[in-house]
């Protein structure tokens, strides 16, 4: 009995563990809002053990303002410069998993950024998504307008080549869970070793 016990201990000891995923760059997912940036980021970053940071969270704390409130009074150009300055610092940081604003994929300083420091997610959703999930939310500047769904899907239409360019893109329904979600970004992650290491 003894003699099996130290057999089996040996070979537990002789064989290899699969090594845990280790995220190497951070990964900053981009698309519309409502694709569900911070649903499927929070979720993510749990399953890799990193932070999770929110650029439009991180603006809203450097200015003591709500994203609408900085718009009201400084204007969007204003606000897409201190996005971009804050983006660039959150990516100088450790690897996380990073959700950015709807419109910061748009810049071209932001895109050569994250594609250098990390890798641009696109989670593509359709407008009856977007639209479902951001309905009646006055937290949304851009759709304060007489008729925000069509501003949301004029917004999508023009912003779909933007997104199109990202590194990765992850399809995101209705249907599908966000632990489900999660799974399709990891598995579009694993084809990139220079960001996730063992996925």
């Amino acid at each position: 009995m003894h003699g099996r016990v130290s057999a089996n201990r040996r070979e537990s000891a002789g064989r290899k563990e699969p090594m845990a995923p280790r995220l190497r760059k951070t990964v900053a997912l981009v698309g519309m809002m409502g694709a569900g940036k911070t649903a499927v980021g929070t979720a993510l970053a749990r399953r890799l053990a990193v932070p999770f940071l929110d650029s439009d969270a991180e603006i809203e704390a450097a200015a003591r303002m709500e994203i609408s409130e900085i718009f009201a009074r400084d204007g969007e150009a204003f606000f897409r410069r201190k996005e971009s300055q804050v983006i660039a610092r959150l990516l100088a940081g450790a690897p996380c998993v990073l959700s950015t604003g709807g419109g910061a994929w748009l810049q071209d300083a932001n895109r050569r950024t994250i594609s250098a420091r990390g890798v641009a997610v696109w989670l593509d959703a359709d407008i009856e998504v977007l639209w479902a999930r951001v309905r009646g939310k006055e937290t949304r500047p851009l759709l304060q307008t007489d008729d925000p769904r069509a501003t949301l899907a004029a917004l999508a239409e023009a912003r779909r080549p933007s997104y199109a360019r990202a590194d990765l893109a992850v399809r995101s329904d209705a249907e599908t869970s966000v632990a489900d979600m999660v799974d399709r970004v990891m598995k579009a992650l694993a084809t990139r070793p220079d960001v996730l290491e063992g996925g």
